[in-house]
């Protein structure tokens, strides 16, 4: 991966002209390098990704529009527009859209491993059970459904 380039990733756009839609959600990667991972996300009401771990990475969710419900290490805590969320390496970890309203997200996801990869695989998939399998592949494990009440 080459270093990180100088520039802007405009609004609603994806670094590259890149975009993914994971099981309907939309997400624009916003900046690619080994070291880092950012990429958008727009949620809209009712979606979510289950709780999940990464083994090797921190991640970290600046809300920027709405609001998200988030699963984190067991408890439920609330994150509105402006507001920062940290995940260490480890930590179970899932968000959902429980609003009536749209929410936007920048994700940043240290260092990016094999983040890349899977969204590239995930792309377009409409089966949550390969969605998971590919997944685990990629450094990142999904709880069973019961992590998500």
């Amino acid at each position: 991966m080459a270093a990180l380039e100088k520039g802007i990733t405009a609004n609603g756009t994806g670094y590259g002209g890149k975009t993914w839609n994971i099981l309907g959600q939309v997400y624009f990667p916003k900046a690619i390098t080994d070291s880092t991972f950012a990429f958008e996300t727009n949620s809209e009401p009712g979606q979510f990704v289950p709780v999940h771990v990464h083994p090797t990475q921190d991640e970290f969710i600046l809300v920027q529009e709405g609001v998200l419900d988030l699963k984190l290490d067991g408890v439920w805590v609330q994150a509105k527009a402006g507001d920062l969320v940290r995940m260490p390496r480890g930590i179970p970890h899932g968000y959902f859209n429980k609003s009536d309203k749209p929410a936007r997200a920048l994700f940043w996801v240290s260092p990016m491993q094999k983040l890349e990869a899977l969204f590239n695989q995930l792309h377009n998939l409409t089966d949550p059970a390969e969605v998971v399998r590919i997944s685990a592949l990629h450094e990142v494990d999904f709880l069973p459904p019961e992590a998500n009440e």
